[in-house]
């Protein structure tokens, strides 16, 4: 679990130092996730904006061929579930899937992020009102989001997830946003 000095201004500072290594990644393979992962250089770069709380990031999580674990720890507290401010460690393999949709994409824009984490009791609630929640989410497991790109359609951010073949991509019309898991492979519209 994370605290709330992940988020400090001296954390930010240091966390941005590595924002600015990011120009150095070569091109990537698209053919999946790990494919894309496998081309992608000495780096991975996530970009993300929570909607709720307004807090945003632009970090780069991994360097020749390892995580880093402060890095995943300020995404992790960035998803968390803001209805009540808890968060667990997000699966390192749906930010590798975010961010390779955010490459094969090509944008530079910040994935909005409507939902990260969320507690079993959240869940439970939001399925009681939807029944399009599922009751045993990905979300209480740390291993989805739901997101959306202002300068991409759904259908082009779900595109690009499910070529990577990296877990469950579903497609919500009604509140346009792009649920990503790294679960199994599969696709549902909604």
């Amino acid at each position: 679990m994370l605290d709330k000095r992940l988020a400090s201004p001296e954390r930010r500072k240091l966390l941005g130092a590595f924002a600015g290594i990011a120009t150095v990644s070569a091109a990537p393979v698209y053919a999946n996730v790990f494919g894309f992962l496998k081309g992608a250089g000495d780096i991975r770069q996530l970009r993300m904006r929570a909607q709720r709380s307004g807090e945003e990031i632009n970090i780069i999580y991994w360097i020749d061929g390892k995580y880093v674990k402060p890095a995943l720890e300020e995404i992790s507290y960035l998803m968390r579930d803001w209805r009540n401010d808890e968060h667990m460690d997000m699966d390192p393999g749906n930010i590798d899937n975010i961010a390779a949709v955010q490459a094969l994409l090509e944008t530079d824009e910040p994935f909005m992020l409507l939902s990260g984490y969320r507690t079993p009791a959240t869940n439970a609630m939001l399925a009681a009102r939807s029944r399009r929640v599922a009751k045993d989410s990905y979300h209480t497991k740390g291993m989805a989001a739901d997101l959306r790109l202002q300068s991409r359609s759904m259908k082009q951010v779900s595109a690009a997830a499910q070529a990577l073949n990296g877990g469950g991509v579903g497609r919500y019309y009604r509140s346009n946003f792009t649920h990503i898991d790294c679960g199994p492979n599969r696709t549902w519209r909604a």
